[in-house]
């Protein structure tokens, strides 16, 4: 097979929640432990880092990535979902996968996973985990796909764990109030390692609590911490003043990424705690290390690959996407796309069925043009509903058969002091990266 068609087999052949939703998630670990066991537990071979949450898990995943490669660890990066090719979903030292891998993988191993009836997302976790061991990483970051405690990256035990925070998203897996998602994802924190908590809520922080205090894992709660002092956000980057790092620029930009970084900088001090972030050539120098932390932040896009996190693709006019995608993200994107300084706003805009859309939409700013459309998935919500509903709220626009005819459209229509954005799916930005840029 060539590496197209490995992929197509991947995507068609077996369950896949990105498409599929419902239809395509597998409930249990049986699977993962068939797998585990076959490739003779590869994740064994190397420290990992466990990282879940509704929101900001990528980034938070990506930071920590670019920090340890800066100081000079051979970093193995696993998330979800890949945005323009499935290679993006495994990576070392911002590199990924080699195309040859995945066909050689899948040609020589398909004989025995395909009677599993494996998912997707269990035969590629299999995959990251038995690459990063033949490839001898010296730690691996490993992104949780849904939930936690029944979820195929869940047979690791990490160094640390990290919850970033809980909304209510993926209600039909993870249970309909936040306590019962907060369970879900607690089930990464396991015994005696340190898991460090980025936001909570009362009901949510019991559950942290509770599920620490019987693993015996020391729990730092980062929203009581609060290593940021005061940040500056600018079209450059967010300047964080910190308590303990210094002066840091971070390369992600919206507002969102403030709570995110306050999360990182608990990890860190987390990390250093267990001699695991000071820099090999250094010799544990702090100065050096404090270097380090800084070119991690200051170029985490370049050294893992990370994108569609308030992404600018074009000064003008001014045209940013963003992979946010239920309603605690939009809480924080409104305020950020309110605050942009133009003539017109331009929103390219849809959403996937298993979301809150009504909850976004309701968060959307009125003094908009909206171009609503469908990402390539068949679990895309059409844009003549989301047109529809919008109408009802007073959103004004129109619906477009597809992402890049909707951007077309609002890059013709927009003038030089405009502000367009594309967003609402990862999905619909993964079409805009794919078919407009």
């Amino acid at each position: 097979m060539t590496y197209s068609e490995t992929c197509e087999f991947l995507y068609n052949q077996l369950p896949m929640f990105e498409k599929q939703g419902a239809m395509g998630y597998k409930e249990g670990l049986e699977n993962t432990m068939a797998l585990d066991e076959h490739f003779e537990h590869p994740h064994q071979k190397y420290r990992t880092i466990h990282i879940a949450g509704t929101n900001g898990k990528g980034s938070c995943a990506h930071t920590l990535s670019a920090i340890l490669q800066m100081c000079g660890y051979k970093v193995g990066l696993y998330t979800s979902p890949h945005l323009v090719d499935f290679s993006e979903r495994i990576r070392i030292n911002g590199t990924p996968i080699p195309e040859e891998y995945v066909i050689d993988f899948v040609e020589k191993e398909k004989a025995f996973f395909q009677p599993l009836e494996p998912s997707f997302f269990e035969i590629v976790t299999a995959m990251a985990f038995k690459y990063f061991a033949d490839m001898k990483v010296d730690i691996a970051v490993i992104e949780v796909g849904m939930g936690g405690r029944l979820d195929c990256t869940n047979i690791i035990t990490p160094i640390l764990s990290v919850i970033t925070n809980i909304g209510l998203d993926h209600t039909q897996f993870l249970g309909n109030s936040l306590e019962q998602i907060a369970i879900e994802k607690a089930g990464i924190i396991k015994n005696n390692v340190p898991v460090v908590i980025g936001e909570t809520t009362p009901e949510t922080r019991m559950v942290f609590e509770a599920m620490a205090a019987e693993n015996n894992a020391p729990i730092t709660f980062a929203e009581d911490v609060q290593e940021i002092a005061s940040t500056n956000f600018t079209s450059q980057g967010n300047e964080y003043h910190t308590n303990n790092f210094g002066i840091l620029t971070g390369e992600l930009k919206g507002y969102y990424q403030e709570k995110n970084t306050n999360t990182i900088l608990c990890a860190v001090k987390e990390l250093e705690k267990i001699g695991y972030l000071y820099p090999v050539p250094c010799h544990k120098s702090t100065s050096c290390q404090n270097k380090e932390i800084r070119e991690g932040f200051k170029n985490v896009c370049s050294l893992t690959g990370l994108q569609g996190r308030w992404q600018k693709v074009s000064d003008i006019p001014l045209t940013i996407c963003d992979t946010g995608h239920n309603v605690p993200g939009w809480e924080y994107l409104s305020q950020q796309i309110n605050a942009v300084n133009c003539h017109h706003k331009h929103i390219v805009f849809g959403m996937v069925e298993d979301k809150d859309f009504e909850g976004v939409m309701n968060l959307l700013p009125k003094d908009a043009t909206y171009y609503f459309t469908q990402a390539n998935n068949h679990r895309a919500i059409s844009g003549d509903l989301l047109k529809m509903y919008g109408m009802g709220i007073g959103l004004q626009g129109e619906s477009f058969p597809d992402v890049a005819t909707a951007y077309k459209i609002a890059r013709d229509t927009a003038e030089n002091s405009d502000f367009v954005f594309i967003g609402g799916s990862s999905y619909v930005v993964a079409d805009f990266l794919k078919n407009c840029i």
